[in-house]
């Protein structure tokens, strides 16, 4: 009997285990790891990239600085956006 008694909370504790690992196989790894890839992506902003934000703005980078990228998004018309707010770089070779 005292076996029993000591292997039941580990038995109990098993599943709970498990289910935190799948969430972290699933869920906090690959959002981990998509946070990183963007991060770095931000970190090569450079002058004269053409990038889209978040909000589906298109344009070309006029200036980057610390936390913000000023865009050139007409002639005449630039607009100052988070670094965090840019979803990607387009690449002018594929366009």
């Amino acid at each position: 009997m005292p076996q029993s008694s000591a292997a039941s909370p580990l038995i109990q504790l098993f599943p709970l285990v498990l289910i935190f690992a799948i969430f972290y196989f699933l869920l906090i790894r690959p959002q981990k790891q998509k946070e990183k890839e963007h991060q770095k992506m931000l970190a090569g902003v450079n002058k004269n990239d053409e990038i889209v934000t978040l909000g589906g703005i298109h344009g070309t980078v006029v200036n980057v600085k610390e936390k913000t990228i000023t865009l050139r998004i007409d002639e005449n018309v630039k607009m100052e956006i988070e670094k965090s707010s840019v979803a990607y770089i387009k690449n002018p070779k594929s366009a």
